[in-house]
C-alpha cells in the first residue's frame, strides 16, 4: 500500500483528492488529512464535490478524548453537506484501489468557534445561559423552597473541547432554616440523602417584616405514622400552638395565621419514609388587610391588589380541573381584624365527566398528584355532528394492574380504539363519530403494587373529511389505476369511510412525502405514513437596524454564530454574538435576544454645566457613556467634590456624581485683606508729611491748599487696584470707580478666564 499523510493548520483551505501521489501498479492508496486549529475553535467541513468509485472509502472523523469518532462516511456524503468537529481537530481518511476510474472529492474547511454544551437544568430549578462560547456564563437558580447545592454561576472554559468550570449544581429541599423579613415562600419536605437511615429533626423559623403577620397554606401534607409536625405562633416551641399533627383530626384546609410576625415549624421523622411529603406555602400581609389568596392548578382575579377590607376575589381553574370545596368568589370582611368570608376553593382533576367543548384536556384523577387506588372513571366527549375527534395522549404512566380504554362512540359497547396498561409513549387516535368514551380503572390493591404517575390527554373536534367507495372502485373498473380512482367519478356517499389527516406535531416538519388524501378500497393507506425528524437549525433572527452582521453558516445549523456590529454613530445594546444551540425538547433557539443599535446621542449625557467660580476641561455639549469630565476652580477658590465625573450608561445615561462646588479659599482671602490694609497705612503717612512741609503755604492760601489736598488724595486712592477675590467667573473686584474701568461696559470674554 501507498501511505500518505497531510497536515493543515491554516484557518481556511481545501482538501482535494488530486493532492495524493500516483498509484503504483497492483497497490492501493491510503491517505489521511489532519486539520488542527487553535484551542477553542473547531473545524467545519463542507462537501464541494464527491464522486467515488465502488469500493473506495472516504471517512470524516473527529478526535474526542484521543479517540477517533466517525462523523460521516462515503454512504452519507452529499454535495453541500456540512460536518463539524467536536474538538479543534478533524481527520479525513481516504482509501482507493488501482482502477480504471479513480474517485474524486473536494472538501472546503474553515474554523468556527466551539462552545460548551447547554448545561443540564437542575430538577426543581432552572438555568439561564448568557453565552455558550469560551468565557460565557450560566446562572442557576432554584424554585421556591429549594436551595442550590453547588456553584450558582458556571463559566465555559476554553479547551480543545470547551467545558463548564464545574459540574452542574442541584436543587434540594433543606431540613430547616431561618428566614428573616419573609414575604412569600415555601416549606417543603426535606430531600433525604441516599444513605439516610436515622431520624430527622428540622426546624423552620420564619419572621415577617415588623407590623405584618404570616399566613400558612397547607397545599400538601402527607405524614408517615411516626412523623410529627407542630406549628407555633412565635419563634420558640413555647409559643401558642397553631397546629399539631398528633392532636389534630384533619389538616386545616383554610391554613393558619400567626398572632404576631413570627411562625415556627417543627418536623420530626423517626425514620425516612417515602410516604412523607408536605408543601406549605407562606406569605406575609399587612395588619388590617386580608392575606393574599392562593389556588393550586388555577388562578384568580381581585378587585384590590392590596386585599383591603371589601376586596373580592374570583377563582378559575386550569384546563382539565374543576372547582371544588369552596365558592368561586370570596370577600375580605370584618373591619377590626379582616379575614376572608370563606376558604379558597380547590381545583381538582375529577374522575370522569361530560365534555362538550370543541377542545379540552382530560387528566388522571387528582393530577398532578398520583391517582388513588380503586378509581373507576368514565369521560364522555361529544362535539358537533359534522366533526370527528382527534385524541392526543401526551403522557401515559400506569401500573400493570391499571387499565385505560378508549371507545369509538358514546357507549362502552362501541369499538375499542385503544386499550393500555402500564407505561406507553405518546398515542394519537381518531374517532369515526362525534363521540368518544374514555374509561379508567385503577386497581384497589394499588397501595400494595404501587401507583403510576397518571395520564394527560388533549382532544379536539375537527371537521370530518369523508370519502366513499363505489363498487366500481372495488372492482378496479371505470377508474384510473387498479382499485383507485378520483373522487368525482368513483365516490358513493352511501358508504362513508372516515379518512383522518396525518400530521406531525410542531415543531417537526414531515420528512417524507405527504399526500393530500390517504384512502383505498381495501381500507389500507395509499402510502406509508410520513415520519418526523428533529429540526437541527434555528430560524433567522433577523437584521438589526443600523448594523451589519456576519453569519458563520447561512443554513443556520446548530452551532451557527451571528456577529452584529453597529454602524458608526450607534452603540450596541444587548449581546453582539448569538449562537444557535439545540435543546432536548423543542426546536433549537438562539442564546440571547436580538440586540439593538441605538444612536450615541440618545445614550449621551448632557453637559452638567459650570460650577460657580470654576470651569471645565475639554468642554463639550454631549458626552458618550464612559467619557469623563474634569472641573477646575479659579485662583482663590478650592474644589469641593469630585474633580472628575464619568458618564454612566443607562436609560437614561447619568453622571457618576453631582456637580462639584468652588469654595472661597480662606487663606488667600485673609492675605488679600492684609495687603490692602498695609497699602492704606502707607498712603496716610505720606499725606501727613506733605502737610507739615506746606503749613506756611496752607495758612496763606487755605482755601486753595485745602482743595488741592482733597483732589490729590482722591486721585491717589482711585488709582489703587486691590485683587481681593472673585465674585463671578469672568470678572474681578477692584477698588476703582465705574467710570475709570471699561470692564463694566464691555465685560470679559468667557472663553478666557480672567486672572488678577
Amino acid at each position: 500500500p501507498v501511505l500518505c499523510s497531510m497536515n493543515f493548520h491554516e484557518p481556511e483551505g481545501y482538501i482535494d483528492s488530486t493532492d495524493y501521489p500516483p498509484l503504483p501498479l497492483h497497490s492501493f492508496l491510503e491517505c489521511t488529512y489532519n486539520v488542527t486549529v487553535y484551542t477553542g475553535y473547531g473545524v467545519e467541513l463542507q462537501v464541494k464535490s464527491v464522486n467515488l468509485s465502488e469500493g473506495e472509502v472516504l471517512s470524516i472523523r473527529g478526535v474526542d478524548d484521543d479517540a477517533l469518532v466517525v462523523l460521516a462516511n462515503q454512504t452519507l456524503l452529499v454535495e453541500g453537506q456540512v460536518i463539524r468537529s467536536p474538538t479543534n481537530t478533524i481527520s479525513v481518511y481516504f482509501r482507493t484501489f488501482q482502477d480504471e476510474v479513480v474517485g474524486t472529492f473536494q472538501l472546503h474547511y474553515q474554523v468556527f468557534m466551539l462552545s460548551c454544551n447547554f448545561p443540564r437544568r437542575p430538577d426543581f430549578g432552572d438555568v439561564t445561559v448568557m453565552d455558550l462560547h469560551s468565557g460565557g456564563v450560566a446562572h442557576f437558580h432554584c424554585h421556591l423552597g429549594y436551595e442550590l447545592q453547588g456553584p450558582r454561576v458556571l463559566t465555559c472554559i476554553n479547551a480543545s473541547r470547551p467545558h463548564w468550570s464545574s459540574p452542574e449544581p442541584i436543587c434540594s429541599a433543606p431540613c430547616g432554616g431561618t428566614i428573616h423579613n419573609a414575604t412569600i415562600g415555601r416549606v417543603l419536605s426535606p430531600s433525604y440523602p441516599a444513605n439516610q437511615t436515622g431520624s430527622m429533626y428540622c426546624v423552620w423559623a420564619i419572621g415577617a417584616p415588623p407590623g405584618q403577620k404570616l399566613h400558612l397554606h397547607f397545599e400538601k401534607l402527607l405524614l408517615a405514622e411516626k412523623d410529627r409536625m407542630v406549628v407555633y405562633s412565635g419563634d420558640s416551641n413555647r409559643s401558642a400552638v397553631l397546629y399539631d399533627s398528633l392532636r389534630a383530626d384533619s389538616v386545616p384546609f383554610e391554613g393558619v395565621i400567626s398572632d404576631g410576625s413570627a411562625i415556627r415549624i417543627d418536623f420530626l421523622a423517626r425514620e425516612p419514609a417515602a410516604a412523607t411529603a408536605f408543601n406549605i406555602r407562606f406569605e406575609a400581609f399587612e395588619r388590617g388587610h386580608c392575606y393574599e389568596p392562593y389556588i393550586q392548578n388555577g388562578n384568580f382575579t381581585t378587585s384590590d391588589p392590596t386585599y383591603n377590607l371589601g376586596t373580592t376575589v374570583e377563582f378559575t381553574c386550569d384546563p382539565g380541573h374543576s372547582l371544588e370545596q369552596g365558592p368561586a368568589v370570596i370577600e375580605c370582611v370584618n373591619m377590626r381584624d379582616p379575614y376572608w368570608n370563606d376558604t379558597e376553593p380547590l381545583c381538582r382533576a375529577t374522575c370522569g365527566g361530560e365534555l362538550t367543548a370543541v377542545a379540552g384536556v382530560i387528566l388522571s384523577p387528582n393530577w398532578p398528584e398520583p391517582y388513588a387506588e380503586g378509581e373507576d372513571c368514565i369521560w364522555r366527549v361529544h362535539v358537533g355532528e359534522e366533526k370527528r375527534l382527534f385524541l392526543d395522549i401526551q403522557l401515559l404512566n400506569l401500573t400493570n394492574s391499571d387499565i385505560l380504554t378508549i371507545y369509538d362512540g358514546d357507549e362502552l359497547t362501541a369499538r375499542i380504539l385503544g386499550q393500555y396498561v402500564g407505561s406507553s409513549g405518546p398515542q394519537k387516535l381518531y374517532s369515526s363519530s362525534p363521540d368518544l368514551t374514555i374509561q379508567f380503572h385503577s386497581d384497589p390493591a394499588g397501595l400494595i403494587f404501587g401507583k403510576g404517575q397518571g395520564f394527560i390527554m388533549n382532544y379536539i373536534g375537527r371537521v370530518s373529511r369523508v370519502l366513499a367507495l363505489s363498487p366500481a372502485v372495488a372492482d378496479g373498473a371505470g377508474c384510473p389505476g387498479a382499485g383507485f380512482g378520483s373522487r368525482e367519478n368513483c365516490c358513493d356517499t352511501s358508504s362513508p369511510l372516515h379518512i383522518p389527516l396525518i400530521s406531525c406535531q410542531p415543531p417537526s416538519p414531515t420528512a417524507g412525502l405527504w399526500p393530500s388524501e390517504f384512502w383505498g378500497w381495501d381500507l389500507s393507506w395509499s402510502s406509508d405514513p410520513p415520519f418526523c425528524e428533529k429540526i437541527m437549525y434555528c430560524t433567522d433572527p433577523g437584521e438589526v437596524e443600523h448594523s451589519t452582521r456576519l453569519i458563520s453558516d447561512p443554513v443556520l445549523l446548530v452551532g451557527t454564530t451571528i456577529q452584529y456590529t453597529c454602524n458608526p454613530g450607534f452603540v450596541l445594546e444587548g449581546s453582539s454574538l448569538l449562537t444557535c444551540y439545540s435543546r432536548e425538547t423543542g426546536t433549537p433557539i438562539w442564546t440571547s435576544r436580538l440586540p439593538h443599535c441605538v444612536s450615541e446621542e440618545s445614550l449621551a449625557c448632557d453637559n452638567p454645566g459650570l460650577p460657580e467660580n470654576g470651569y471645565q476641561i475639554l468642554y463639550k455639549r454631549l458626552y458618550l457613556p464612559g467619557e469623563s469630565l474634569t472641573f477646575m476652580c479659579y485662583e482663590g477658590f478650592e474644589l469641593m467634590g469630585e474633580v472628575t465625573i464619568k458618564c454612566i450608561l443607562g436609560q437614561p445615561s447619568h453622571w457618576s456624581g453631582p456637580l462639584p462646588i468652588c469654595k472661597v479659599n480662606q487663606d488667600s482671602f485673609e492675605h488679600a485683606l492684609e495687603v490692602a490694609e498695609a497699602a492704606a497705612e502707607t498712603s496716610l503717612e505720606g499725606g501727613n508729611m506733605a502737610l507739615a512741609i506746606f503749613i506756611p503755604v496752607l495758612i496763606i492760601s487755605l482755601l486753595l491748599g485745602g482743595a488741592y489736598i482733597y483732589l490729590t488724595r482722591c486721585r491717589y486712592y482711585s488709582s489703587l487696584r486691590l485683587p481681593l477675590m472673585y465674585s463671578h467667573p469672568y470678572s474681578q473686584i477692584t477698588v476703582e470707580t465705574e467710570f475709570d474701568n471699561p470692564i463694566y461696559e464691555t465685560g470679559v470674554s468667557p472663553a478666557v478666564p480672567t486672572t488678577p
